[in-house]
């Protein structure tokens, strides 16, 4: 089995205010791409690990460029497209710097169709990892069985199942939620929350992330990372609790930044380094997210990493 990494979610069209300002009032917009699994997928490729992402989109441009950004930075795509559906379309402002307002127009959307048919050119023996996230369960029925599936698939596979919580409260209400993330938490290897997400899937208060962790383990996953933003993050495995304090940084969006932890994480897991320096590259990717206005593109290659760690902040 090699180390690569499957993801399966839905891709966006992204659209952004150029400057600070509503919609309201702002004239232009900036074009891109988005969507949590997909987001991932780019910042493992980043950091040099194979990885394929699968999701429906629409025939139409957005769609196209879902897949041809993906695929323009060195991700694998697997992406049917649906003749009946729209993809779906993210709008994204910044009121003030440093805050942005999101608002999702998916309802009916491709990705929101995908199914268990979607599964059948996978071979989850070429993957020696999966990425979910809870959005794609609250997207539709049929897209919760195609994440059912995949899971099943992968543990007869001896693939690692990756959970990443991601709740959307404008997707599902939290108590439609819990059950669907305290299933898939039960059957997944690592479990990626925020504070508040773990909360919701313990029924604990989130100002005490280590009891979070250990209630989250208790599911049945053997490491559990709760993300604590500012605050850094904290790891449970096997028992054995670190940390990692957040590394300050000029915010510009703190939109794609967990989905840069996510996948600083996960590419030093596969490497088999020690927790510590997971956490290490986790926070340091998401630091570099927050540094750019794109839900993407300020993810870090490792040469960036490498760069960025030198004492000189020119390059000559």
């Amino acid at each position: 089995m090699t180390s690569a990494v499957l993801t399966i979610g839905e891709g966006l069209g992204v659209l952004r205010t150029r400057g600070i300002g509503t919609l309201a009032l702002e004239r232009e917009l900036t074009v891109g791409t988005g969507g949590a699994e997909g987001n991932v997928a780019i910042g493992l490729a980043r950091l040099g690990v194979p990885v394929t992402w699968l999701g429906r989109v629409g025939d139409d441009g957005l769609g196209e460029r879902v897949a041809r950004e993906l695929r323009a930075e060195g991700v694998s795509v697997i992406a049917p497209v649906d003749p009946g559906a729209p993809t779906g379309l993210l709008l994204k402002e910044t009121p003030s710097a440093g805050r942005s307002v999101v608002t999702y127009h998916r309802s009916g959307s491709a990705g929101s169709r995908l199914s268990p048919d979607d599964l059948t050119p996978v071979d989850f023996h070429a993957f020696s990892l999966l990425h979910v996230t809870g959005i794609t369960p609250a997207l539709s029925a049929s897209a919760r069985a195609c994440v059912d599936l995949a899971i099943d698939r992968a543990r007869e596979a001896g693939t690692a199942v990756s959970f990443d919580v991601n709740h959307r409260s404008r997707l599902w209400s939290a108590g439609a939620a819990v059950d669907v993330y305290r299933e898939i938490a039960r059957r997944s290897d690592i479990v990626f929350a925020g504070a508040d997400e773990a909360a919701l899937l313990t029924g604990l208060p989130d100002d005490y992330a280590p009891a979070l962790a250990r209630s989250i383990a208790a599911l049945g996953p053997a490491e559990v990372v709760v993300k604590l933003g500012e605050g850094g993050a904290l790891a449970l495995l096997d028992g054995r609790m670190s940390s990692r304090a957040a590394i300050p940084t000029a915010v510009v969006d703190t939109v794609g930044a967990g989905d840069a932890f996510v996948a600083g994480y996960l590419a030093e897991r596969l490497r088999g380094v020690p927790v510590e320096a997971r956490l290490e590259l986790g926070v340091r990717t998401g630091a570099a997210a927050c540094a750019h206005p794109g839900d993407w593109e300020g993810f870090p290659t490792r040469r960036d990493l490498d760069r960025d760690a030198g004492s000189d902040p020119v390059s000559r």
